[in-house]
């Protein structure tokens, strides 16, 4: 009996504690931030964007090259749009840990990249030759580049099996088509764009209040849009027009991300993210939420779904909404239509007068945070407006439901 409760407790907790690890998050650039060596190469991830692509991934390798190695890059004085396919070359589609590095079936392995992945590569250009050879030496080379194996494997940085491995290697990998120059993307107009496909209301009180300077400041750095279809807009205009000037502009600001987020990362990274509103602290901020193949976007009040692509084109992406959002700061609870009053009692003047509570002034209170399932409480945003969750609670929830099935077996 004894032996089958342990048998059982420590299988609830193996299969908890594989939960908690699918949920765990990877973060690139903390990872390299404790190696200076790598802080340039940890630099221009982080400038490209290609780190936020990182750690939406589940299972990634990143292939780190030193900062002497990243100065020979630099001066072939690339566009930031061919390093960005340069750099995405070195980060494999697959987990490659220094043990599976020197046990490579037969010796050799192609290894899909992220410049793969972006549909720039053609033909087998986006894959990394991986060989093994004896002794103990690993080569790498890029598949486009007549076979040439021009890099070795020096050590592992870090490794999260099988979630994220960081390797360094000897220098850069050379890819002719990675490294050909690429244009950036053309100066788009905004609101030109938005009113063109389904966003014209959204697009002109951008205008009109003054926040479109905001968006523009933005757009070259990292920006995401969320923009109400006109339908949804209009409905919400006289609520719209009662807001203060500069709660007109909190409220476009709220639909906007400083960062670039495409549809994958969105769909990967679940949690709260700062907005352009964002001043300092947690205000105003939702959730992103998977939902299946659907995005949803959650504040207190309302929950919009993403339905379509207006441009998604680093460093910009634009998505339309069906729903406006509402910020808690501005909105304390649903704009949902008043209720017919109820009919008045026969004996109303017999009917005693109920105290009036506390509970009944604190009607238009905002909702109070919500469980897992609905706004996470143990998620927060970091400091450049990414998704980030915190494992802490998964922890207590964990041991807890451990020892409980424990006792009861």
């Amino acid at each position: 009996m004894e032996m089958s409760r342990i048998l059982t407790g420590a299988s609830i907790l193996i299969t908890l504690t594989l939960l908690v690890s699918s949920v765990s998050a990877h973060n690139i650039t903390k990872i390299l931030a404790e190696h200076p060596d790598f802080s340039t190469f940890n630099h221009y991830l982080s400038e490209t964007h290609l780190a936020q692509e990182i750690n939406s991934r589940q299972t990634i390798t990143v292939c780190a090259v030193d900062n002497a190695g990243m100065a020979e890059l630099l001066s072939k004085h690339l566009s930031l749009y061919a390093l960005k396919n340069v750099l995405s070359f070195h980060i494999l589609l697959d987990y490659f840990g220094a043990k599976k590095l020197h046990q490579i079936t037969d010796g050799t392995a192609l290894a899909a990249t992220m410049f793969q992945a972006t549909g720039s590569a053609t033909g087998s250009a986006g894959f990394v030759n991986i060989t093994d050879y004896k002794g103990g030496k690993v080569r790498l080379g890029a598949e486009d580049n007549d076979g040439t194996l021009s890099s070795e494997y020096v050590k592992s940085v870090k490794e999260i099996p099988y979630n994220i491995s960081v390797i360094q290697i000897s220098k850069i990998l050379s890819s002719p088509e990675a490294e050909a120059p690429t244009p950036g993307p053309a100066q788009v107009n905004l609101t030109e764009l938005m009113s063109k496909q389904g966003c014209k209301v959204f697009a002109d009180l951008l205008v009109s209040s003054g926040a479109y300077a905001t968006f523009q400041e933005n757009a070259d750095g990292g920006l995401t849009i969320f923009c109400p279809l006109d339908d949804p807009m209009k409905a919400f205009q006289p609520k719209y027009d009662n807001l203060t000037d500069d709660g007109k502009v909190a409220l476009l600001s709220y639909h906007a991300l400083p960062t670039y987020n495409s549809m994958q990362m969105l769909k990967q990274n679940n949690g709260i993210v700062n907005t352009l509103a964002t001043d300092g602290g947690k205000t105003y901020q939702f959730t992103v939420q998977n939902d299946g193949e659907s995005v949803t976007l959650k504040t207190k009040t309302v929950t919009a779904k993403i339905t379509g692509k207006l441009i998604d084109e680093m460093p910009l992406a634009i998505y339309t909404i069906n729903k406006v959002l509402l910020p808690k700061e501005l909105f304390k609870k649903a704009l949902a239509p008043t209720p017919a009053p109820a009919p008045a009692p026969e004996k109303a003047a017999d009917s005693p007068k109920k105290a009036k509570g506390k509970g009944d002034k604190d009607e238009d209170l905002a909702p109070e945070p919500m469980s897992p399932d609905g706004e996470p409480a143990d998620q927060e945003a970091d400091d450049n407006g990414s998704i980030r969750s915190s494992g802490g609670r998964w922890a207590s929830v964990v041991l807890g439901v451990w020892l409980a099935a424990y006792l009861l077996v």
